[in-house]
């Protein structure tokens, strides 16, 4: 289990579907050493920080193993960091990570809080406005982590996982449920570890995504978390 690459970045503007666009998703390799911060990695800055990154959401990681899987669907290859990743880590099962485990990489120790839900800005980055919807139904969605200690990591790392916590919620459990697959509720207050804004979207769900799904509006709108 290892850290292929590490990518960073910070926002640029961009022409998108008629309109002008600020996002960070385009990130760049970094060859050295990265000092990992409370709320992010050292030149990696959030355009939209009332949504992205943050305590809860300071590191995004995603698998090589699932971008050589889009790779396949897609029919060409896709670089490390494709997604928007800061890690792209290999020999993890990120999508059945659980909620709470601890990775120790490099001098840093961070914690999967919860998976990526994909925004309009995958959309753009993919240059497909559907593509959103579409890595929503893969269920591949990658993690995001909090960072428990600050440190520094860098490509080559090993990631060393701490034993999970005995709830055993995953972040595929967490997906099922935020994309209606799942009515069962109790698992977002069985992970104590899980971002924190999941607690209020589970107190809205039984309200307006009851009233969506009773008028038909079935598909939950995304948002990269």
């Amino acid at each position: 289990m290892v850290v292929l690459s590490v990518q960073v970045g910070g926002p640029r503007a961009y022409p998108w579907l008629g309109r002008p666009i600020v996002t960070s998703i385009v990130k760049h390799p970094v060859a050295g050493r990265v000092r990992v911060h409370a709320h992010h990695l050292e030149g990696d800055e959030q355009a939209d920080p009332n949504a992205h990154g943050g305590a809860d959401k300071a590191v995004h990681a995603y698998a090589r193993e699932d971008l050589d899987w889009w790779a396949a669907e897609l029919g060409h290859p896709l670089a490390n960091g494709t997604f928007g990743e800061n890690l792209t880590t290999s020999g993890l099962d990120l999508t059945h990570a659980v909620i709470g485990q601890t990775w120790r990489v490099g001098t840093a120790v961070l914690q999967v809080t919860e998976p990526r839900t994909p925004c309009w800005k995958l959309g753009f980055r993919m240059g497909d406005p559907g593509f959103p919807r579409r890595m929503a139904a893969a269920r591949r969605p990658g993690v995001l982590l909090r960072v428990l200690e600050e440190g520094a990591l860098g490509p080559g790392d090993a990631v060393t996982l701490e034993r999970p916590p005995a709830h055993g919620i995953t972040a595929a459990d967490i997906t099922r449920v935020y994309l209606r697959e799942s009515r069962d509720l109790s698992v977002i207050d069985a992970a104590p570890e899980l971002a924190a804004h999941w607690r209020t979207w589970a107190g809205h769900r039984t309200v307006w995504h009851e009233e969506d799904e009773r008028r038909g509006r079935t598909r939950p709108a995304t948002s990269e978390g």
